[in-house]
This record gives C-alpha cells, sequence and structure tokens, in this order.
C-alpha cells in the first residue's frame, strides 16, 4: 500500500535515536527521548490552502527536523509513519 498525502502534507518516518550516550551509557527504551529528525517519504501537491498558496520546500529523500509531538501516527503495513503538515517542519538536515 502506498500513501499518498494531500494539499500541505507530509508523511515522514522517523529515525531511530541512539541507543548509547556519548559516554558509552546504553538506554533504556523509557529514558529515551522522541526521535526529532525524520526522512521525508511522500510530499502532498501543496497549492492552495486555506486560502493561501503553498509551495512544498521539501522533497522526497530529505532528513526534518519536526515539532516534538506534532502530526498524526499511523501504522501501515508493519512500519510506523507521521504526517505532518509542511509547517511543523522545522528545518532540513543538510
Amino acid at each position: 500500500m502506498k500513501l499518498k498525502p494531500l494539499a500541505d502534507r507530509v508523511v515522514i518516518k522517523m529515525v531511530e535515536a541512539e541507543e548509547t550516550t556519548k559516554s558509552g551509557i546504553i538506554l533504556t527504551g523509557s529514558a529515551k527521548e522522541k526521535p526529532q529528525v525524520a526522512e521525508v517519504v511522500a510530499v502532498g501537491p501543496g497549492g492552495n490552502v486555506d486560502g493561501k498558496e503553498v509551495v512544498m520546500n521539501v522533497k522526497v529523500g530529505d532528513r526534518v527536523i519536526t515539532s516534538k509531538y506534532s502530526g498524526t501516527e499511523i501504522k501501515l503495513d508493519g512500519e510506523e509513519y507521521t504526517i505532518v503538515r509542511q509547517s511543523d517542519i522545522l528545518a532540513i538536515v543538510e
């Protein structure tokens, strides 16, 4: 199954958080922070959204930083994705 976001929506997949600290301490699942870096999987077409013209600035394959608790989480074919608005993306990681 393939996801095709509408309007200014972007489908992202979170990148796994580090499991060890810089000093080598292994973190348990509850001690890890929710990851904020994600990879863009699909991008909506943009266009006229809420009366404003939206140009999509991200593309598939970009690594991005999102707001910590933004978007809608979904599970599809055993994979977890998050659907966010482009405005919830704070930066592109280069």
